[in-house]
């Protein structure tokens, strides 16, 4: 395991190849945005989900009459990828691990590229072998919160109806929660977290900022390409992570059968899907 540092002058960013998990995000006065993990709380940083983002029912799914068993979150962030390429500015990683929940010739490259004060993240996923397969993919950066995330707000790209879909477990219940209501601020508190994450399956937004009411400093994470945004943190901690996914967790009652899951992908042989999500410090 080792570590890979880009820089451009604005932002400085750290990777380490177990994962190829984001380590550090340093703004251009030094000051360091990422979470730095602590076992009392977390200790990850930025996972990358891969093939689920979150959980399926009974930790399985089924694909043409075939069950493959595939923990919370996937394998990806388990194992240590290949430095691919690096250059000023730009790092790739790829891995092409097999795993009994997902024995397909494929190869998933983790793209970083820094351009300005903005780091866009691509997720590139190809499939090498004969036969198709679904796969969704995750991000699951946690940004620093210090002062604690009551001093933070969330502000949407839109306003929002926020819903958020409950947790037991890792699955989902059919019932919603309203948040909000044709707002675009999020205040943050961490009785949000008593339980587990927040799941917001149906917002309209493909961006939002993390805001403090201590300092200047921002964060935006954009997401265009995801239809999920998960919220999580625990309480106590300080960090909030930022979550857009192409899937949502399962819900309780769902059947196995991943060609009825809402969000993943179905890669065709020779074919490659990429996922992207920029985050912009300011």
């Amino acid at each position: 395991m080792s570590l890979v540092t880009i820089e451009n002058g604005t932002l400085k960013v750290s990777i380490q190849t177990m994962g190829a998990e984001l380590q550090s995000i340093k703004d251009a006065n030094g000051v360091e945005r990422l979470w730095q993990g602590d076992p009392a709380f977390w200790a990850n940083r930025a996972p990358i989900l891969f093939p689920v983002a979150g959980g399926f029912r009974d930790d399985v799914y089924e694909l043409d009459g075939t069950r493959y068993p595939m923990p919370k979150h996937g394998f990806a962030k388990k194992v240590v990828w290949e430095l691919e390429h690096q250059a000023p500015g730009t790092a790739t990683f790829v891995t092409r691990h097999k795993d009994p929940g997902f024995p397909f010739d494929y190869a998933l490259r983790a793209v970083y590229t820094l351009e300005g004060d903005a780091l866009h993240v691509d997720y590139a996923t190809e499939n090498l072998g004969a036969v198709p397969f679904y796969f969704s993919v995750g991000a699951h950066e946690a940004y620093a919160t210090p002062e604690g995330i009551d001093h933070y707000s969330l502000v949407f790209d839109e306003p929002e109806t926020l819903l958020n879909s409950p947790l037991v477990g890792n699955l989902t219940t059919h019932d919603t929660v309203t948040l909000t209501e044709n707002c675009d601020t999020l205040p943050l508190t961490y009785d949000y977290f008593k339980v587990d994450a927040l799941v917001l399956r149906t917002v309209k937004s493909r961006g939002v900022t993390l805001k403090s009411d201590l300092h200047p400093r921002k964060l935006h994470v954009a997401f265009p390409q995801h239809d999920v945004l998960m919220l999580w943190t625990k309480p106590g901690a300080g960090y909030l992570c930022i979550e857009p996914w192409c899937n949502a967790p399962d819900y309780v009652d769902a059947d196995y059968r991943i060609d009825h899951k809402p969000g993943f992908m179905r890669l065709a042989p020779q074919e490659k899907i990429t996922r992207r999500h920029t985050i912009t410090v300011r």
